[in-house]
């Protein structure tokens, strides 16, 4: 599976559709994916929500409609703005200027807006491993999110700072006792809602006999993996905890990018949308010198 050629489509849909109308549901249309399965795929490519992606887009092309000498509220209008003052404030967040401030800046420097896309590789290489895995349940916490309004990433990050001053570490062991030490992250998309998923953040377990209310459950179907593994993180001491908190996220996110723009593409495999992935953290990515974290595919 090509996910670099669909992504590639995706992105001149868009371009020619800038003052259409444009969702995520539309856009996952053009790439024959679903709207979650979609959203996903190109976040971990452009490293960008894809209503972020469109109203950044939206903007540079308008730019360069001020810079031609178009009007503003004409141009507003055209790319989705419903008032002058609303795109203004959109523009002076993604510029750092008022759109009347851009162009006369812009002028002086006879120059014009960056109107690239760039389509940035991954750049690494790991091996993969190729398995079948038996069914299996998983008991956690959860958190409902929405993949296709930018808060997928935010959410997920601000719930695992939750899961460590709330303590919920400790009460999963103590309370599942699971057979083997290890976290599993797994993003469950709602059947009601497209662009809706609840990600949770558990232990595997042999049956649901203690969990508590509070607790969710997930049984994850037999499936063949493809088994990805992160390069090792510095999380030393001499790394300092800002180095690890940047580079450890930095490093899945790489790993994500390598999957989806590199690994489908020459591996002849097909991601198959009616099954779950799900990223396992083990012992690795505790106390120890190094971190390495593993995402399974299916």
């Amino acid at each position: 599976m090509n996910y670099s050629a669909d992504i590639k489509k995706v992105v001149e849909y868009i371009e020619s559709n800038l003052k259409a109308e444009l969702s995520p549901a539309n856009i996952a249309e053009q790439a024959g994916y679903s709207v979650y399965h979609f959203c996903r795929v190109f976040q971990a490519c452009m490293e960008m929500p894809i209503m972020e992606y469109v109203r950044r887009r939206r903007l540079s092309r308008a730019a360069m409609e001020l810079f031609a000498g178009g009007r503003i509220l004409d141009i507003a209008l055209d790319y989705g703005f419903e008032t002058q003052s609303g795109f203004a404030k959109a523009f002076r967040r993604e510029f750092g200027y008022t759109p009347t401030q851009y162009v006369a800046r812009l002028r002086a420097l006879r120059g014009g807006p960056d109107d690239q896309n760039t389509d940035k590789n991954g750049g690494i290489l790991m091996d993969v491993k190729i398995i079948e895995k038996p069914a299996f349940k998983v008991a956690g916490y959860g958190i409902k999110t929405n993949i296709a309004e930018g808060k997928y990433t935010k959410d997920i990050a601000a719930f695992w700072d939750s899961f460590d001053i709330e303590g919920w570490e400790c009460k999963l062991y103590d309370q599942l006792q699971p057979p083997k030490h290890g976290e599993v992250g797994l993003s469950v998309p709602d059947s009601r809602d497209a662009s809706s998923l609840t990600y949770v953040l558990g232990v595997i377990v042999e049956n649901f006999d203690h969990v508590t209310e509070d607790m969710v459950t997930v049984e994850v179907p037999t499936a063949t993996y493809a088994v990805f593994t992160t390069p090792p993180v510095d999380t030393s001491k001499a790394a300092g905890p800002e180095g690890m908190d940047r580079d450890f996220p930095q490093a899945i996110r790489k790993t994500w990018k390598y999957i989806f723009e590199q690994w489908f593409r020459d591996s002849g495999y097909e991601y198959d949308q009616g099954k779950m992935d799900f990223e396992y953290y083990d012992e690795r990515c505790h106390s120890a010198p190094t971190q390495s974290w593993k995402s399974t595919f299916q």
